[in-house]
């Protein structure tokens, strides 16, 4: 792997758009060369912050926070909310999709357990309708498809059992009651610790390290493998051969992990092939997470498969080798 540094005083967020790292937080964007622009509102708040495909909206949010903040062309448009239940303990959901000519932020804000579409421009709760009865789950970590047919959700249940769902989006914009349980899963059953899209319909998957003995068909722990959407089957798991639990899939062949310091496996073998050990990663492996400095923002490329790195002043861009990228399963 490649890594480039980047200085970045008074540094607050990081998010991948246009290939540029932009700060939403400070109002400034930075190009791969460190060439830094600064751009208007800067609402100086927020430790995370994700942008539409577009870039016209931005959400900057806290981690553990229920107060955050909705942008528009770098502007505040207004403040969004999520309950306070539980949110000083897993990372706040949230995550934009373009349907059409309207942009959504899929959130959570009328209850912990309730997946919402909010109609970016205009606040209207589109999937808030009467006869929702969602499960009780903990919602985290979204991700939407790159095609915008799926939304991936790395949350929780309690005691706490970690899970990895899916929803149909444009299927549940029309009917939002099945935003109340997930119509996907992968079976067999296991605690899903986290998950990455490696195209339109097919995610890796990987497991955490706890052990189930109650049960023996159970996806083993410290195990990955790769979820096929149009069949709903699991590979072969592959046990990995290091510490893992934040992943981001490079290839059908080969994912990021940047649990403690980034390193790249090969999801057939399970083998680490590149790490870099001086960069500081994440303790990040789960949607359980703490609110200290073990836990710095971690954006990810998907066009380009680069991992930029939140430091003290500085940004780490991460770039995988030419053969990574390019390797099938």
């Amino acid at each position: 792997m490649k890594k480039d540094k980047i200085f970045a005083g008074f540094l607050k967020t990081i998010c991948w758009h246009d290939n540029k790292i932009v700060d939403w937080a400070s109002g400034a964007a930075y190009n791969l060369k460190g060439e830094r622009t600064n751009f208007g509102y800067t609402p100086d708040f927020g430790d995370r912050a994700i942008c539409s495909a577009n870039g016209e909206y931005a959400f900057v949010y806290k981690r553990l926070g229920t107060k955050e903040l909705l942008l528009k062309n770098g502007k505040l448009l207004r403040e969004i909310n999520r309950p306070y239940y539980c949110s000083d303990a897993y990372e706040y959901p949230a995550a934009f999709v373009t349907i059409g000519a309207r942009t959504y932020l899929i959130h959570c804000p009328v209850a912990y357990n309730q997946l919402d579409f909010e109609d970016a421009e205009t606040g209207e709760l589109v999937t808030n309708i009467s006869g929702r009865n969602p499960d009780d789950f903990f919602h985290s970590r979204l991700e939407v498809s790159a095609g915008g047919k799926y939304l991936l959700d790395k949350g929780w249940v309690w005691h706490p059992i970690y899970r990895t769902v899916m929803f149909d989006i444009e299927a549940c914009l029309r009917n939002p009651l099945m935003l109340d349980n997930p119509q996907l899963e992968p079976k067999p059953f296991g605690e899903y610790c986290t998950a990455s899209f490696i195209d339109n319909s097919t995610i890796v998957v990987g497991s955490s390290d706890e052990v189930q003995d109650e049960e023996d068909n159970w996806f083993p722990a410290k195990h990955i493998a790769v979820w096929d959407l149009k069949t709903d089957k699991l590979s072969e798991p592959v046990k990995v051969r290091s510490e893992f639990g934040n992943i981001f899939a490079i290839s059908s062949r080969y994912v990021w992990d940047m649990y403690k310091y980034p390193k790249i496996i090969n999801v057939q073998t399970g083998e680490v092939v590149d790490e870099d050990t001086g960069v500081k990663g994440s303790l990040e492996s789960s949607p359980m997470t703490g609110n200290s400095d073990n836990y710095p923002a971690i954006a990810f490329n998907r066009h380009t498969k680069q991992i930029a790195v939140q430091g003290d002043e500085e940004i780490i861009v991460l770039t995988p080798d030419e053969a990574f990228l390019s390797a099938t399963l």
